[in-house]
């Protein structure tokens, strides 16, 4: 079904009830579940918690859970009529599926739940010199930062959102790319960090002014379409009426959703980081201090046995 015409036959009385089972969509998301959790029990066999912990496993069920609501429910549905609605399916998988999906670690269940012999044909892939360059490539904090923050500017150009809302194969290009490319971004934040020492503590610091960047940027982005006298996506038509709305107020309203709760979500994600940068500077300072201390009771106890 495209999206012209679900403008033009949906009401606001059916499309609570639309849900998209689009086998492209479902067939990935049961695919992503089966695989963690066959991968679990074998992590999990001698105790729960071994290998993923517990809260891991609730972010990735809570961020797929998410992602199926901003991609099966009528969320989707409704967001080929309203922007406001297109906006909060965006929102849901970048800022809120993505890194609770990321934290759930699924790569690590995923790898067990394969065969061992297909787990040392992947082993034997990631360790290939090409991949390894592409992938430290990627994974770069600014090079993440600059790959998912161009791809939300440059979908959001009125000639290529418009073509989202025409063609299915633009529209499931543009989710991927947000979605893969804001996966990408949070893995770097995420588990990005060099282990302990100096560098953890600035991979931390840079984190957190990553997220403040995106923060800044993405709100940019929402105040501009926000404040705008111009419609940018005439393609909504008058789609908005049937709500309430006119189609300028959609896109202010759009344009907030993008600008006020997105660049909280990315500040309090900052805000827990810097607590954390925070914590492991003190118990690095806590380690120094039982050190010296260790280091004078050995050197005092040496004194007496000589004295």
């Amino acid at each position: 079904m495209t999206a012209i015409v679900l403008h033009a036959g949906l009401a606001p009385g059916s499309v609570w009830t639309s849900w998209d089972w689009e086998p492209g969509i479902v067939a990935p998301l049961v695919i992503s579940a089966a695989l963690y959790a066959r991968g679990l029990r074998p992590l999990w066999d001698e105790h729960v918690g071994r290998g993923i912990r517990v809260w891991e496993a609730a972010c990735f069920a809570a961020g797929w859970l998410l992602t199926a609501i901003a991609l099966l429910s009528p969320i989707h549905e409704l967001g080929e009529q309203l922007f406001a609605v297109h906006m909060v399916q965006h929102e849901l998988l970048m800022v809120i599926a993505a890194p609770l999906l990321v934290l759930g670690r699924p790569l690590v269940p995923m790898l067990w739940a394969l065969p061992s012999r297909a787990r040392r044909v992947v082993g034997r892939a990631t360790q290939r010199p090409a991949w390894r360059v592409f992938w430290r490539f990627i994974t770069r904090p600014s090079v993440a930062f600059v790959i998912h923050g161009a791809t939300i500017w440059i979908w959001h150009a009125p000639a290529l959102f418009e073509a989202t809302l025409t063609s299915d194969a633009a529209h499931a290009l543009q989710h991927a790319s947000f979605f893969g490319t804001a996966l990408l971004f949070w893995w770097t934040i995420v588990h990005g960090h060099a282990p302990g020492g100096r560098a953890r503590a600035m991979s931390f610091g840079t984190a957190v002014l990553l997220l403040f960047g995106t923060t800044l940027h993405s709100g940019a982005l929402g105040a501009l379409l926000t404040f705008s006298r111009t419609l940018w996506y005439p393609a909504y038509g008058t789609a908005a009426a049937a709500w309430g709305l006119t189609p300028i107020e959609d896109q202010q309203l759009a344009g907030l959703i993008m600008w006020i709760p997105a660049s909280f979500a990315y500040l309090i994600a900052a805000l827990l980081l810097f607590a954390g940068w925070l914590r492991a500077s003190e118990e690095r300072i806590h380690e120094r201090e039982l050190q010296q201390e260790a280091e004078r009771l050995r050197a005092r106890d040496t004194e007496e046995t000589w004295s």
